[in-house]
């Protein structure tokens, strides 16, 4: 009886295929050298810089010691996991992280979104190029110095906005805004979308240049006015780097900062400020327990992979394109 299967390739014709396999690749590299050439220093800068240290994440598997090395240390499996786990700090952890988190996605990851759209209806280049320059400028100012600027602004002896609210409020107390603890959340928030938001806004503009203006024409023609048109066609025309951006986002859920919060802490508001990023800092340097904040950092660092592998199943599971 005829059949439709077709009979398993031999040997000589699945060499013949990898052979023609590696003249592909020799002719592709001998084409593009030039393109392989450049991306040369960045392979070697991830292999050396990336790659090469994770091999130092053993020592959360052991009672590190420096004299020891890596190969005479005592090897104590998750015993360090377990002390994580089961430790009074775990839950303060994680909620100010989690916390942090939140408001970042609610606040922070719309905002560049927001000024892009708002930009991108302004047709006055000259303002428009104006308004673009004088939100990216903050980008590129060290969290040093933000956070000085934010203690100037907000000290209570000489803040000036803090000086400006005790008189409209009428309030001849003097409020502390850097020290209390109701205020860390909303000062890092602040901090984050004045500095961020300008960069993150050159993405989706360069994806909104991309929109086909014959999709504007329509709409117009069909009685669609600003707002459809920014409903039913920027949007959706923009929704694919929103989610990639969105899955790149979600492996930094645990990744507070740690200069930001680190330089914002202090004593009076530790108790909300605590974050994994200076727990690692605080157990690791200060107190030396080195393969204890080694296990917090891969700790964090499993979590984040997993976040990214989750999110980037949950767009495709939603129809639209993941980032791999």
């Amino acid at each position: 009886m005829a059949t439709d299967l077709a009979p398993p390739p031999t040997r000589a014709a699945s060499k013949s295929g990898r052979r023609r396999q590696k003249v592909g690749l020799r002719a592709a590299f001998g084409r593009y050298r030039w393109l392989y050439l450049m991306l040369l220093p960045g392979v070697v800068y991830f292999a050396l810089f990336k790659y090469l240290p994770m091999y130092g994440v053993t020592i959360a598997f052991q009672d590190f010691l420096p004299f020891l090395g890596y190969s005479g240390s005592p090897w104590v499996g998750f015993k360090h996991f377990e002390e994580l786990f089961a430790g009074p700090d775990f839950g303060r952890l994680m909620f100010n992280t989690l916390f942090l988190a939140l408001l970042h996605i609610v606040i922070v990851f719309p905002a560049p979104i927001v000024v892009a759209l708002l930009l991108n209806e302004l047709r006055i280049n000259i303002l428009k190029r104006s308004v673009q320059s004088l939100v990216y400028i903050p980008h590129f100012l060290s969290w040093t110095i933000v956070a000085s600027l934010t203690y100037v602004l907000f000290a209570a002896d000489f803040g000036v906005l803090s000086g400006w609210l005790r008189d409209i409020l009428g309030d001849t107390s003097k409020i502390d805004y850097m020290a209390q603890e109701d205020w860390f959340r909303p000062l890092i928030i602040l901090q984050q979308v004045w500095k961020q938001t300008g960069w993150g806004t050159i993405i989706y503009l360069a994806a909104l240049a991309g929109v086909d203006p014959q999709l504007y024409e329509a709409a117009r023609m069909d009685g669609a006015g600003r707002f459809k048109q920014l409903w039913h066609v920027t949007l959706p025309a923009i929704r694919p780097t929103v989610v990639v951006m969105a899955i790149l986002a979600s492996g930094n859920l645990l990744d507070s900062g740690f200069e930001q919060i680190w330089l914002m802490t202090t004593s009076l508001n530790r108790s909300v400020a605590d974050v994994f990023d200076t727990y690692v800092y605080y157990t690791g340097i200060t107190q030396g327990a080195i393969s204890y904040s080694t296990a917090v950092g891969l700790f964090k660092g499993v979590a984040g992979v997993i976040l990214i592998f989750g999110s980037n199943w949950l767009a495709k599971r939603l129809g639209q394109r993941g980032l791999f």
